[in-house]
């Protein structure tokens, strides 16, 4: 009877969970049992509380493949937001986290995947099994018209020429002028140092091998992997000074991003925004993870108002700074789940969205 359903498991509590995750063993480790009734009903337990994002995916692991153990036709996991979605790339010596996670889920036995505003949308091509990527931009354009008065004075920025595509789709549909700022200090999109050199510096004089009887002298400034063959050494970037390509004075700055979670950058481009002679400041972010002192930074800036939808619990970090503002995006996850389960079609769902959303 389990196979003829199909099972709906939610990561970060937006919704009921259709399987209780039991009492910890020792060690932290979860139990986990399905629990039916009648025509193959699944118990629901509710768990409402933020966790370490790591037990949360472990529980949602092992949650799927108890499912997968006892038959289940589809197993369909709800992610709002997806963790780990900014190591997408390879930088340097690292790794994807974000393949390794994707491949993790399918082998757990996940069918499906409902999640909303990846960070890039390439990650779906991690994925085995189909992922709808629903948008936030409905909601958060919504909010702008309804709560923002005088809008139609306002400005989108964007925060950093990566995000320029995303301000200039917000901008487009409101029909709003656009601004984008370039020099910004960058944080995880930049290539950070991760205290790995390779090769390692050699003092003077030493020789080292690359192959078996093949001694590869130094040459006092950098290594040389074969003989007679120098690398040119890349210079570092320098960033310019912050500018605001745009006018912005006597207006409504707009920030728009995916996520905020450490708010240095947003701080700094707040303040150059007010010298450039905004007015009111608001940023507009899908997935609002706060972490840190992000509360106290907030509400110690220029910044007037931060809205963020509730794909992450943040009920604390609203406790702590008024200023944080929630747009609810349950209905468009639960319009997703009825439709994946009666078997209808979800392109009513990506009507009038376009790819930069």
């Amino acid at each position: 009877m389990v196979s003829l359903f199909h099972f709906v498991i939610c990561f970060n509590m937006i919704f009921t969970v259709n399987l209780s995750c039991g009492p910890r063993m020792s060690l932290c480790q979860p139990q986990c049992k399905t629990a039916w009734r009648r025509v193959g009903k699944v118990s629901c337990l509710p768990r409402v509380q933020q966790r370490d994002v790591n037990t949360a995916i472990m529980e949602l692991l092992v949650m799927a493949y108890a499912l997968k153990t006892n038959c289940a036709k589809n197993i369909i996991g709800v992610i709002p937001y997806f963790p780990y979605s900014k190591q997408c790339k390879m930088r340097k010596r690292g790794s994807i986290v974000c393949k390794l996670l994707a491949s993790m889920l399918a082998k757990a036995g996940l069918t499906h995947i409902i999640t909303m505003d990846l960070h890039q949308k390439e990650i779906q091509g991690f994925f085995s099994f189909p992922v709808d990527n629903l948008r936030a931009s409905p909601f958060l354009l919504q909010y702008i018209q309804e709560e923002i008065p005088d809008y139609r004075n306002a400005i989108i920025v964007a925060k950093s020429p990566s995000a320029a595509k995303r301000a200039q789709s917000y901008a487009e549909r409101l029909r709003l002028g656009l601004a984008v700022m370039h020099g910004e200090a960058q944080c995880s999109e930049s290539d950070m140092a991760d205290g790995r050199h390779s090769p390692p510096p050699l003092s003077s004089g030493r020789t080292t091998s690359g192959h078996p009887g093949l001694e590869l002298p130094y040459t006092g400034r950098h290594q040389a992997p074969f003989p007679g063959i120098e690398l040119p050494i890349m210079m570092a970037k320098e960033k310019p000074p912050i500018t605001v390509v745009g006018d912005v004075g006597g207006r409504i700055a707009i920030i728009v991003d995916d996520i905020i979670d450490d708010v240095e950058d947003f701080v700094a481009a707040a303040e150059i925004l007010k010298e450039r002679g905004a007015y009111k400041i608001y940023i507009m972010a899908t997935h609002g993870l706060l972490s840190a002192e992000a509360p106290r930074l907030i509400e110690e800036s220029a910044i007037d108002e931060v809205v963020v939808t509730n794909t992450v619990p943040h009920e604390v970090q609203k406790l702590q700074c008024p200023k944080i503002k929630t747009v609810d995006v349950s209905m468009i996850l639960a319009e997703a789940i009825r439709r994946i389960h009666n078997g209808e079609s979800m392109a009513y769902l990506f009507r009038n969205i376009t790819v930069d959303d």
